[in-house]
């Protein structure tokens, strides 16, 4: 909580700093006081400059205040016009040429940016495809980049070269520095308007033919079966993912269906048609009557514009299961169907009483698993390799516990680090790591640290060669880190389902002390575990019974497979080409 605030001051603390350089700037210029004004007038572009770059939510504060960048920048030309008034004392009709190029750049900003508004909705993009192709598209003409990027309220920052001007013009006691810098920004923002207006008038009478039009026509003629539907944002795409394989092999006509432009382009590459229409009411009027089965990967409220849809079956599939209760929110009972990997998801919504009927829940085991080497299948000509791969710090304040990262991340990779004999560390942490919790971003760092000063990779694009690494970009894959990986250690997540595919010995730390057979019973993937305290006493321990092969767990973990995942025939694939068969069929 301590933490949470000192967050929030931090922000609050920032945008005050900014708003108060310019109120000081305002005065200094208003008093004629020429070091104070140049010294906040700086501030006070070297802090938009800053906050923009690391502090993109006091930005928002002061939006939402009402001190937004149009404010700020009026206060800071103000200014400007005030320190000359009263150090140069100009006669009237000069400083009303001063006033005058002032406003100028602001006149330019509004029409460029109302002009650069008409353009953009001259090509509406409805819908993004990818692997479909929707026949050529008339698009009516876009202005530069530079240009459109900053048309409208961006374009009155040109006005801080007003700002040495009217120092120079206070030193020099002539307002001549001042009128050639005002001068300088109406020529700039001349341009930029000059070139937004003629793209908009060569543009007239054009735009671009209804890309949701053609979206409609292909789903008519291609006719999907199955839809991958995924709402979430692109820091989440990851659920998303983890489906494509499965849902391509399946052997029937698919289409992925995203809602968010940002998860669009981080969406893994497919050979799937995809299909992304943001707004809602541009879904909503999609025909979507082929699709006999809908997928969703995660929980989220736009999932409600497909739930909407009465020809189909909806199905959670969700994005791993796990002991933590993501796995059961009661969410899930809006859905047809609720498909888990084995008896455990069954038997963990029975636990939980959320309101799932058991009748609804198929067990499909993990499509996903079928790239993951079972123990001995591939060759251990490689060094001794420990996978740490800890979940994220959850959406709750009040749990410590969460994740291991925080209270054991730097203890656990100390002790692996100065491991003998040595060993190869692969560090894989959660992909929304830190983005809750700043300490937990910070621990997160600090480990980065200590794995690159121990001459590992920091930023690891590949597994291959001895030496540690981190892994925190699309790929290496998890599973490809399991492949390399002799031994897991992890915290309650989908991870330590997914890791018992493989039949290697994993670790689960227990952060909170919970007894063991307390804490085995409350988690029942631990079950073939071994568990690690917050001391990290145990690890040595566990390091050389799993490099002798004087493994213990071996049955259990043979029989936690099943429990967790199913039986190994039929194969997951297949029982989930039979469940998609029998809702489209």
């Amino acid at each position: 909580m301590f933490g949470t605030l000192v967050q929030r001051f931090g922000v609050a603390a920032r945008g005050a700093l900014l708003v108060l350089s310019y109120l000081v700037a305002l005065v200094a210029g208003g008093f004629g006081v020429v070091w104070l004004f140049a010294l906040a007038g700086t501030a006070a572009v070297l802090g938009e400059f800053a906050v923009i770059r690391w502090s993109e939510p006091s930005l928002n504060l002061l939006e939402k205040v009402g001190l937004g960048r149009a404010y700020r920048q009026l206060t800071r030309d103000l200014a400007v016009v005030l320190l000359v008034l009263a150090a140069v004392r100009p006669d009237a009709p000069r400083a009303l040429v001063l006033t005058v190029l002032v406003a100028a750049v602001w006149v330019i900003a509004i029409f460029a940016g109302a002009l650069n508004t008409m353009i953009d909705r001259r090509n509406p993009v409805s819908a993004l495809v990818r692997n479909i192709d929707l026949g050529p598209a008339r698009s009516a003409p876009q202005p530069p980049w530079w240009a459109a990027g900053v048309a409208g309220e961006r374009l009155p920052f040109l006005n801080i070269l007003l700002i040495p001007g009217a120092v120079a013009a206070a030193v020099v006691d002539d307002i001549a520095p001042a009128l050639l810098a005002g001068a300088v920004a109406v020529l700039a923002s001349a341009v930029v308007g000059l070139v937004v207006a003629l793209t908009w008038l060569r543009g007239r009478g054009s735009g671009q033919s209804g890309s949701l039009s053609a979206v409609q026509r292909w789903l008519d003629t291609d006719r999907p079966e199955v839809a991958l539907y995924f709402a979430g944002p692109a820091k989440d795409v990851y659920q998303a993912n983890m489906w494509l394989a499965p849902v391509e092999a399946l052997g029937r006509r698919a289409v992925v269906l995203l809602r968010r432009r940002e998860a669009f382009q981080e969406l893994a590459d497919t050979r799937l048609p995809v299909i992304c229409v943001p707004a809602s009411v541009d879904f909503m009027n999609l025909e979507l009557g082929s699709i006999r089965a809908a997928l969703y990967a995660a929980n989220v409220g736009t999932n409600i514009h497909m739930l909407r849809e009465p020809g189909m079956k909806h199905v959670f599939v969700g994005h791993g299961d796990s002991d933590k209760q993501a796995s059961v929110n009661p969410y899930s009972k809006v859905y047809d169907e609720v498909w888990v990997a084995g008896l455990a998801g069954r038997e963990r919504y029975a636990r939980a009483g959320v309101g799932v009927r058991d009748d609804d829940i198929v067990e499909i085991g993990r499509p996903q698993l079928a790239g993951v080497h079972t123990f001995g299948a591939e060759s251990t000509d490689r060094p001794f390799t420990v996978l740490y791969a800890p979940t994220w710090e959850g959406w709750l304040d009040d749990d410590p516990y969460h994740t291991s990262l925080v209270l054991m991340g730097e203890r656990i990779v100390k002790n692996l680090l100065a491991s003998r004999p040595k060993v190869r560390l692969i560090y894989k942490p959660h992909p929304l790591t830190g983005a809750r919790s700043k300490q937990a971003k910070a621990v997160h760092e600090r480990v980065v640290r200590l794995i690159r000063a121990a001459g590992g990779d920091p930023a690891a694009s590949s597994l291959d060669g001895p030496g540690h690494r981190v892994v925190t970009g699309r790929t290496p894959a998890l599973f490809d880190c399991f492949n390399q990986s002799d031994l897991l250690i992890s915290d309650v997540s989908s991870v330590v389902s997914d890791f018992v595919q493989s039949q290697r010995p994993y670790v689960v730390a227990n952060p909170s002390g919970l007894p063991e057979d307390e804490f085995r019973r409350t988690f029942p993937t631990s079950r073939a575990a071994y568990l690690l305290s917050a001391d990290c006493g145990e690890l040595e321990k566990i390091l050389a019974l799993t490099r002798a092969g004087d493994d213990p767990m071996t049955e259990a973990r043979r029989e936690l497979k099943t429990y967790l995942l199913g039986p190994n025939e039929p194969n997951s694939m297949e029982r989930f080409r039979t469940e998609i068969g029998r809702l489209c069929d």
